[in-house]
């Protein structure tokens, strides 16, 4: 793009490291480069293609975060430590929703950036993705696996939303190149920061066990109109109603009721419950991480 987001950063006196996945541009990034007096590194590589899931040698621009991050001069930090590092950046939009889901992974199992720590993503999203991510239990539609999944991982902050026309135009007919939602409005890309939280991995919830979290969140809201009873009898669980019970959520309750900490809290509790077995999970969680990664 036209470098608002890079001269926004330079301008306020940070340390930037650019990552330019278009060659042509990079002589003109590096020119100025050279000109800052280490302010600005400027790295061939594209972030949303980081740690390709691909065997033998990994071809510019894609590249593995390891590599980055020794580039950059950024070692691993405590995942209770500050944040190490802030990313800026815009979502590719024609894989916006799947860029979403790998970063998810990601953050849950502490792989990629995450392995250096709670890394800061600060990242333009459609604003139809974005009401996904901040919706409320028992909005139809708009809550979903990926809604819960975040504002458990994340804390997210709107920081800004700006019209469509400041990115995007259609040159064949003057309009709006502006991807179309039926259902949530979609007039703005939204800067939004999504920090991972301190105390995610407090609890029973751990980046080893993170994935069937994952993909029980993902079953339950699968069919939103659902009673979650219904859904913890298809999983063979006999005393579904008293753990339900325990945990104060109404046994009539619709798996889009429940709330993202509800989510946690029953995971929580069917890791400490003897009825319980990550056993049969197994090969339906790793099938359901193929298709998100592919």
């Amino acid at each position: 793009g036209p470098g608002i987001l890079t001269r926004t950063l330079l301008n306020a006196g940070v340390r930037v490291v650019a990552l330019e996945s278009n060659s042509a541009f990079l002589p003109n990034l590096q020119s100025l480069e050279n000109s800052l007096d280490g302010q600005l590194k400027v790295i061939y590589g594209d972030f949303f293609r980081l740690d390709p899931l691909v065997t033998g040698t990994v071809k510019p621009p894609a590249m593995c975060s390891d590599k980055l991050f020794e580039t950059m001069g950024v070692a691993a930090v405590p995942w209770r430590a500050d944040v190490p590092v802030k990313v800026f950046g815009i979502l590719p939009q024609k894989k916006e929703r799947n860029t979403l889901w790998r970063l998810l992974f990601a953050l849950y199992e502490c792989s990629s950036i995450y392995k250096y720590g709670r890394v800061e993503l600060n990242i333009f999203i459609s604003e139809k993705e974005y009401k996904v991510l901040t919706a409320k239990p028992g909005e139809a539609r708009a809550y979903q696996a990926l809604t819960v999944l975040w504002q458990v991982g994340c804390e997210i902050q709107l920081l800004h939303m700006e019209p469509w026309s400041s990115f995007v135009t259609n040159l064949k007919n003057g309009g709006l190149a502006v991807p179309k939602s039926m259902w949530l409005p979609n007039d703005h890309l939204c800067l939004v920061r999504l920090t991972p939280h301190q105390n995610l991995f407090t609890g029973g919830l751990k980046p080893t066990n993170s994935a069937t979290f994952i993909f029980m969140v993902k079953q339950c809201l699968a069919k939103p109109k659902s009673r979650l009873t219904d859904r913890l009898n298809s999983w063979s669980l006999d005393n579904g109603g008293k753990l339900l019970r325990e945990l104060e959520i109404p046994k009539n309750a619709e798996t889009r009721d429940l709330y993202p900490e509800d989510y946690r809290r029953l995971f929580e509790a069917l890791q400490n419950s003897s009825m319980f077995t990550e056993t049969w999970f197994h090969d339906e969680v790793l099938e359901s991480i193929r298709n998100i990664n592919l």
